[in-house]
């Protein structure tokens, strides 16, 4: 079997990537190359995907907007599954909003008040696609994506396609039935609640004005880079442990908000995995807390 023809055939050429640099495709802006790329359009396509990787041997790793992702410098030796532009159709029929995984969560939230549906206010800052969304049960003040969900649809591993209700998402604290990986979210379909478009917007804008005051807005950062240790807040113990501003190489913990690692500038890849180990260890030392990271970490890094 010649992989990258049969790849090539399934998403067509003008979709099919070798050697495509994942900075452009990561909000942190760094990654190396990914050695294959394939930006499907359908469900189907992503199904002959999965099956052709699984036939193969070839690792894959599925990407939205690259919003919670840590790439090596050194890239990744598989195939991105790039789930954007072309999945990213949006239906509204009444209360029910139908949305591709690669709709961007601030145009879901833009549509949401548009149809004056109330309910998706907490998701339209956060920097993510639905399909990410879906994956780590996004949430921000206060909301989480399992308080609106009416089902996802995902492709499994063994490239087999199948509805899920919401009582079988196992929706936690960033988690669901997706966060091992190896699935594929393709659609999802939320419930919402009519209310005055007015209020919706002006819910959404301070929201937006909240996040631009506390949070690093004006530099390269994967958002919330761990997740919150029971009982305490990340963001408050790398404070108190007097990390603001400290890093390794180009990134740093945000001096703004310090649950953000940062890119300054020019930051490598490993720069950013260097801080986060930083943050870990002094966390560990001081608090006997362990810190674990919300951002997914893919490809080869020296520790």
């Amino acid at each position: 079997m010649d992989f990258l023809s049969e790849a090539k055939k399934i998403v067509g050429e003008e979709n099919f990537f070798t050697g495509e640099r994942m900075d452009k495709h990561t909000t942190f802006r760094v990654g190396g190359p990914a050695k294959y790329m394939a930006a499907p359009t359908l469900d189907v396509q992503v199904q002959k995907l999965l099956a052709l990787c699984g036939s193969a041997g070839v690792p894959y790793y599925v990407v939205g907007n690259g919003s919670n992702l840590l790439v090596s410098d050194e890239g990744f030796e598989g195939m991105i599954i790039l789930i954007g532009k072309g999945m990213s159709e949006i239906k509204v029929n009444g209360c029910r909003i139908i949305a591709g995984a690669g709709v961007l969560l601030s145009r879901l939230g833009a549509a949401a008040a548009g149809a004056g549906l109330r309910g998706l206010e907490f998701a339209a800052g956060i920097p993510g696609s639905v399909g990410g969304a879906c994956v780590m049960n996004a949430g921000a003040y206060g909301g989480e994506l399992k308080d609106v969900l009416a089902g996802v649809r995902a492709v499994a591993p063994d490239g087999g396609l199948r509805k899920f209700a919401p009582e079988e998402l196992g929706m936690g604290y960033r988690r669901s039935i997706f966060s091992g990986g190896g699935y594929a979210v393709t659609e999802a379909e939320f419930l919402l609640e009519p209310d005055d478009a007015v209020k919706i917007n002006a819910r959404m804008e301070e929201l937006a004005a909240r996040r631009r005051e506390k949070q690093p807005l004006e530099y390269p950062s994967a958002g919330s880079t761990f997740k919150r240790p029971e009982g305490y807040f990340a963001g408050k113990l790398i404070e108190d442990a007097g990390l603001k501003g400290r890093g390794v190489g180009k990134a740093c913990v945000s001096e703004k908000h310090a649950g953000f690692v940062i890119n300054k500038g020019g930051a490598t890849a490993q720069d950013i995995y260097d801080t986060i180990k930083m943050v870990q260890a002094a966390v560990k030392s001081e608090y006997g807390i362990i810190l674990e990271p919300e951002v997914k970490i893919i490809g080869k890094f020296c520790d």
